[in-house]
């Protein structure tokens, strides 16, 4: 009589415990793309105004201060709408 005794990655919990992934569709993978740009963007015009004005005196204010002015190049309410509009859909596709 033999036993076979299933030990290590052979296991039944080891086979199934595998690392959870998030599923993203590819309107928010873009939309995070471009939101990342952007930020690199706004930072990059903001020292760029700092090194113009030749980093005098507290610069490091002077740059947070036109990181702020500048944040509205990145669009928050671009996400806002892209979730309501899937929420649009979402209920046209259902009473369809």
């Amino acid at each position: 009589m033999c036993q076979v005794v299933y030990t290590g990655k052979e296991t039944r919990s080891e086979m199934n415990g595998k690392e959870a992934y998030m599923k993203v569709g590819k309107l928010d993978l873009e939309v995070n793309r471009l939101s990342k740009w952007l930020f690199v963007f706004m930072v990059g015009i903001a020292m760029c105004i700092v090194a113009m004005d030749g980093f005098k005196g507290k610069w490091y204010i002077n740059f947070f201060r036109f990181v702020l002015l500048l944040s509205a190049i990145i669009p928050i309410s671009l996400r806002v709408n892209l979730d309501m509009a899937k929420v649009f859909y979402c209920y046209g596709i259902y009473h369809d």
